[in-house]
This record gives C-alpha cells, sequence and structure tokens, in this order.
C-alpha cells in the first residue's frame, strides 16, 4: 500500500492530466441532471434538493415516494465509485427507523434484496444495483435503465410495506 505522500504524488500527476477533473465535473453534472429529470418526472414524489458528492465514495440524491414519505424511509439513487456503478438504497430519515426497518425485513421472509450487514453501520436497510457498468456515451439510456430500475424497487418496497402491521 501506497504511503500517503506517495498517494498525493500519484494524485498529483492525475490532476495534471485534468482528465480527472473533467470526469468528475461530468459526473456531478450527469447526477444533478438525473435528479432533475426525477423531480420534474414524478411531482409527487419528494427529491431532494442538494446533492450529495462525498468524498470519492458515492455520490447520490433522495427520490421518495409518498408511500415511503409516511413511514420515514426513503431511497437514495447512489453512484458508488469503487464498484462503478449505481445503485438504490433504501434508507431510514435515521438511524432509529433504518434499525427498526431492518429488523422487520430481517424477521419476515422477503429477501427479494439484500439486507446491510448492519443498519447501524451503513447508509441503507437494502442494496439493489441499477445499472452494473453504465454506459456514460449514452446519458438518456442510461437515465432510463436508472429510472426504470428505481420504479421497481420502490414498487417492490411498497408492496411490501403494505403486507406488514408497524
Amino acid at each position: 500500500m501506497a504511503s500517503f505522500s506517495e498517494s498525493m504524488q500519484d494524485y498529483k500527476q492525475q490532476l495534471e492530466r485534468g482528465l480527472i477533473q473533467q470526469a468528475y465535473r461530468g459526473l456531478m453534472d450527469y447526477m444533478q441532471g438525473l435528479k432533475t429529470y426525477f423531480r420534474n418526472h414524478y411531482p409527487h414524489a419528494f427529491v431532494s434538493g442538494n446533492l450529495y458528492q462525498g468524498v470519492m465514495d458515492m455520490t447520490y440524491f433522495s427520490f421518495v415516494p409518498a408511500a415511503l414519505k409516511s413511514r420515514d424511509l426513503k431511497i437514495a439513487i447512489v453512484f458508488v465509485y469503487e464498484a462503478f456503478r449505481f445503485e438504490a438504497w433504501l434508507s431510514g430519515c435515521n438511524r432509529q427507523v433504518q434499525a427498526r426497518y431492518w429488523e422487520i425485513i430481517r424477521e419476515s421472509t422477503w429477501d427479494q434484496y439484500p439486507l446491510v450487514p448492519d443498519p447501524l453501520k451503513a447508509d441503507a436497510i437494502l442494496t439493489h444495483v441499477l445499472v452494473a457498468d453504465p454506459d456514460f456515451g449514452n446519458p438518456a439510456a442510461l437515465t432510463a435503465q436508472i429510472e426504470q430500475g428505481t420504479l421497481a424497487f420502490s414498487h417492490d418496497i411498497e408492496a411490501f410495506l403494505s403486507t406488514i402491521q408497524d
């Protein structure tokens, strides 16, 4: 493993090439556009105003259909840097809500999506890969994939939640 100093030298060299800045700006523009797309196409749902940019670990925004909002749940549409893919995460408005729904799902027979190992140490309850190998060369098709996957994920969660008393 490289030392911090060696890592910074490599980082400096990468920055001097200019491609990292261009890629990062492009990703932030795409994510902002995706957030706007969801806000414009799903006015009945809440879409967060801010884009969480992270520390090159993840970038996300929240998409909150009414059925989830009433339970203090939300869906995060996430770009995960290390895996270089888009995911949807079911999350709670706080760790307490997250832990409660994690326990409800764990105790049920519903296993359509993987539970995180520990909801108190994660930003999610459930995760789902939306696009494993994103094609940024075709943003409209990428947006359609993310939209379809997010809506299916949301629908499945809402259907499960409708079967439980909490």
